[in-house]
């Protein structure tokens, strides 16, 4: 989308909801199936705290995935993840819905996506974002995209990103310090 730097804190302040595709963002897209054919993923601690800290900072969270997985609601659950919205073929339908569900406009809704299926989806979302690894024409359409692949540190750095933007990350920091404004030095 080529938005300017300088454009991305003013399009963050509106943002009151994060949604996100699962497979090559949450996780690195790796399926690891047992003996019975049951699919399991594996998920970052890392990210599930970036998104942590933007609950802490008011924002609501959503995932809008293709696939139906007990292990992404087992994840949801233990993140307070209340809009999961699964076996879903048209993210950008899921994401108009999610946000009258919510309560805002479309350009009050952040989409994490890293494949084709969610073109839709971040080109009606107020920003648009993707890991370092999602498909060049998904990276193309975005208005940021993460140093860091999907899976791996791409959901907590844009976490910590938005929130710099928004004038809050210095504040959520100090309250993990202990509230003392001390530096790491």
């Amino acid at each position: 989308m080529g938005t300017p730097l300088t454009q991305l804190p003013a399009r963050a302040a509106r943002i009151r909801v994060v949604a996100l595709d699962v497979d090559g963002v949450l996780t690195d897209g790796s399926l690891h199936f047992d003996r019975d054919g049951d699919a399991g993923k594996s998920f970052s601690v890392r990210d599930g705290f970036g998104l942590r800290l933007l609950s802490e900072a008011g924002i609501e969270l959503a995932i809008i995935t293709g696939r139906k997985s007990g292990s992404v609601r087992a994840r949801a659950i233990e993140l307070g993840i209340t809009h999961v919205i699964d076996g879903v073929r048209d993210k950008a339908n899921a994401l108009r819905e999610l946000a009258q569900v919510c309560k805002v406009e479309l350009e009050a809704v952040a989409y994490l996506g890293d494949d084709w299926p969610d073109l839709t989806a971040l080109q009606i979302a107020g920003l648009a974002a993707a890991p370092a690894d999602a498909e060049p024409d998904v990276r193309a359409l975005c208005h940021w995209v993460s140093s860091r692949r999907g899976g791996q540190g791409a959901v907590r750095e844009f976490a910590e990103t938005l929130l710099e933007w928004r004038g809050q990350r210095s504040a959520l920091l100090a309250h993990y310090r202990g509230g003392h404004g001390r530096s790491a030095g």
